[in-house]
């Protein structure tokens, strides 16, 4: 049994959160330069918004980010913490340090917006 089950699940039963591999490769690009580049990402589908690539750490160029004190909240995900690029837009990427068990998976990965980044190309593969 979960016993860091999200709120949401049980408010919202219908609402959907799928998570798994992606099948190719994620390049992320910003500012003219490659931020991440990983075939080890994850795919998050939820409800009707559009597909989420979550990278792990080892495949993004940590050191143009910057950890900001931003953070939000999801009933479903948990709590997330936010990275702005260096030179660049804010709070651009996002992270669960601690997600709910039904997404464990993202837990330390990171996630784009794509309107603060150039581009997220998913190329399956």
């Amino acid at each position: 049994m979960a016993t860091n089950s999200g709120p949401g699940y049980a408010r919202h039963p219908d609402h959907r959160v799928v998570v798994r591999p992606f099948r190719g490769r994620v390049v992320v690009d910003a500012g003219g330069e490659a931020l991440a580049d990983s075939r080890g990402a994850l795919v998050l589908e939820e409800s009707t918004y559009p597909p989420v690539y979550y990278l792990p750490r080892g495949d993004v160029r940590m050191d143009r980010l910057v950890a900001t004190s931003h953070k939000t909240h999801c009933p479903f995900k948990g709590d997330a913490s936010y990275f702005s690029i260096a030179g660049g837009a804010e709070n651009a990427v996002w992270s669960y340090q601690a997600p709910y068990d039904e997404v464990e998976a993202i837990r330390d990965r990171l996630a784009f917006y794509p309107n603060r980044v150039d581009t997220i190309r998913a190329e399956p593969g």
